[in-house]
């Protein structure tokens, strides 16, 4: 009994426990990091989008305002 645990555990020790421990210290060094340049700059686009699309949404409910007071009660 004790011989047929000793393959799957000699296996366990060379091939998958170092694999597991480069590939979960390679993670953390990337989430150190921080983000890319890529990734900052798609950042910032994404960023401008959105205050572009707060200043459309604040545009039309202004107008909705003076067009349709009640609009903002109606279901």
């Amino acid at each position: 009994m004790s011989g047929f645990m000793v393959f799957p555990i000699v296996v366990f020790l060379v091939v998958v426990a170092p694999l597991w421990l480069i590939l979960h210290y390679r993670s953390k060094k990337q989430l150190g990091e921080g983000l890319s340049v890529q990734e900052t700059a798609q950042l910032n686009q994404l960023v401008e989008r959105a205050e572009q699309l707060q200043k459309r949404v604040r545009t039309l409910e202004s107008i909705l305002d003076v067009e349709a007071p009640n609009w903002r009660n109606q279901e």
